[in-house]
């Protein structure tokens, strides 16, 4: 596992409920960042439980979340909930 694969193994264990997004909770720097922020807000997500993570921001980060079969970014968000029931590889 590489170093950055091992950094968002410990963001998604340790985290309430997490996103990967361009910008962060206060300032979405994309359409889709906003609207991620917007329904977890409309869900009622705590945003004292909500970390979110600039992957503008971290390069190990952006590589290790994109897609390995279209090269595109892969949009993530995960809960506790969602990460127990998730698939391991």
């Amino acid at each position: 596992m590489s170093d950055a694969q091992q950094r968002i193994d410990d963001l998604v264990k340790n985290s309430e409920v997490l996103l990967f997004m361009k910008g962060n909770a206060s300032f979405p720097m994309c359409g889709f960042s906003g609207r991620a922020i917007q329904i977890l807000k409309a869900c009622g997500v705590d945003p004292k439980q909500l970390r979110t993570v600039n992957v503008l921001e971290d390069d190990g980060i952006r590589r290790a979340s994109r897609n390995t079969a279209t090269g595109r970014p892969s949009r993530s968000c995960t809960s506790r909930a969602s990460s127990s029931a998730a698939p391991t590889s």
